[in-house]
């Protein structure tokens, strides 16, 4: 393995236990000073970011509002006079152009912000400006109840806190080469902070079953009414769910905020738009000359396109297809996250031994197959299989499904994030996370608007999921041209 280029100067090195750089910190970081922080508090205030953003993937995306939006708008569609199965299709299509909106957003100015941020030397106020965003527009989710829904409204502010917490992490995610000069260790580094993330995520979905989403019966899983007198009538026990995601990341990114630094010897030249854009322009047309790293943009544009669509619709489809209520897919969704939680940290030791482009391959294959399975499920099969009416199989099945997408999913992600600390420019490195943004926001609309028109055109949920089986072969083929150690390595 060749070695990687150490990082340059404009990058902070990573500090060891006991190393104490004269710098202060200026600007956003409470005064402190840089002696005060050890490389273990560095890296556990940046681990810290993936557990306080988590459940805005968790909780809103997956398993607790993104459901309730499209149960919601399937029983306001019925009122007003749609057929069942057809207003369950059309919530769904309305999920996915939504998100679609808030992906072209981000796959617009994503690179452009990350180009700025390398030119300026600062990207922690960035980090506090998406910060903002997503406290409000998770918040905001409140004013979601079923009396005078608005879809329009409720897709709003969702997509102010999804751009919010997908900005916040393009810059966070840009930290990870100075947390450690070996490329073996960031990949365990990444994968275990991508499964402290997934924990937080575990530990915030527990908290909404136990303490708030009551079930039938009026009460939650813990047996209690849902704290704060939240009425299950008006759905105030589920659009809770909002608020507290904006709390558990106000919290939880205190950590971050106090252990994460700019380098205080980066320029400090103020935003100089124009220049950003020459040089991400520059970045731009010189991709050709760097085939592996346009390979592996290309490669993670299709596959992360195809898990997001898995993650977004998954407790849709559970909701629709399989008549889940909404306090069994959160139960779904411990099982999904704890896998991901596990396979997260075990797939960051593999990454460490042997790299991540065979997890990277190995995730793919098993999401494929994974897919197919969701696919052939309903009430009454399993792999187009008939089953009895009544029987408990297809439930299984979907709970296995689930398991795999946590395990495949989460590994996938860690393994990429770190992939790009290996085909990037070590100089430009917020730029090509913005450039990794991109590639996965680029087509980051596909996949909901893919599922979304097929949804429409089939009227089916089920045959709906179908394109992101292609979307995962499409991914697969483009790895053949990256290079393991990309094409910086000297």
């Amino acid at each position: 393995m060749n070695a990687r280029p150490s990082a340059p100067e404009t990058s902070q090195s990573p500090l060891r236990e006991g190393e104490t750089p004269a710098l202060p910190d200026g600007g956003f970081n409470g005064g402190r000073t840089m002696a005060t922080i050890t490389a273990r508090k560095r890296i556990w205030g940046w681990y810290f970011f993936d557990w306080a953003s988590q459940p805005y993937n968790t909780l809103m995306l997956t398993f607790i509002f993104g459901p309730y939006f499209a149960q919601t708008a399937t029983n306001a569609l019925v009122e007003g006079g749609m057929a069942v199965d057809a207003a369950k299709a059309q919530a769904q299509a309305y999920w996915g152009y939504g998100l679609t909106v808030a992906g072209i957003c981000i796959a617009l100015l994503a690179p452009v912000l990350g180009a700025v941020a390398d030119s300026t030397g600062k990207r922690m106020p960035w980090i506090w400006l998406f910060s903002v965003l997503y406290v409000i527009g998770s918040a905001a989710l409140w004013w979601t109840a079923p009396q005078g829904f608005s879809v329009v409204w409720a897709l709003f502010f969702f997509g102010i806190g999804l751009i919010g917490m997908e900005f916040a992490t393009i810059f966070t995610n840009s930290y990870l080469p100075e947390l450690d000069p070996d490329p073996a260790e960031r990949g365990r580094i990444s994968g275990s902070g991508w499964a402290f993330g997934y924990l937080g995520g575990l530990v915030a979905l527990i908290a909404m079953l136990l303490l708030f989403q009551a079930g039938e019966n009026g009460k939650t899983m813990a047996g209690l009414s849902p704290l704060l007198g939240l009425d299950p009538e008006t759905k105030a026990d589920t659009r809770i769910v909002g608020p507290l995601s904006a709390v558990w990341y106000a919290l939880f990114m205190i950590p971050f905020f106090l252990y994460i630094r700019d380098n205080p010897s980066a320029p400090k030249s103020g935003v100089n738009l124009g220049q950003a854009l020459r040089d991400l322009m520059q970045t731009l047309r010189n991709l050709p000359r760097h085939p592996s790293l346009m390979a592996y943009l290309g490669s993670s544009m299709f596959y992360r396109d195809a898990l997001n669509g898995m993650y977004t619709f998954g407790g849709i489809y559970a909701l629709g297809v399989l008549n889940w209520s909404i306090r069994d897919i959160g139960i779904f969704g411990i099982l999904a996250v704890l896998s991901g939680a596990v396979f997260c940290w075990v797939g960051g030791r593999v990454d460490r031994r042997i790299g991540p482009m065979p997890v990277i391959v190995f995730c793919c294959v098993t999401l494929i197959v994974t897919a197919i399975l969701i696919i052939s499920l309903t009430p009454t099969s399993v792999m187009w299989i008939a089953v009895p009416d009544g029987s408990a199989a297809p439930d299984i099945a979907f709970f296995i499904a689930g398991a795999l997408i946590g395990a495949a999913g989460g590994a996938l992600q860690a393994s990429s994030r770190n992939m790009l600390t290996y085909q990037g420019n070590p100089e430009r490195m917020t730029e090509a996370f913005g450039l990794y943004a991109l590639s996965g926001k680029a087509t980051s609309f596909l996949a909901p608007a893919l599922i979304a028109i097929t949804s429409d055109m089939t009227g089916s949920q089920r045959l709906g999921i179908t394109p992101v089986v292609g979307l995962f072969i499409i991914g697969l083929i483009l790895l053949a041209w990256v290079k393991r150690d990309g094409d910086f390595a000297k």
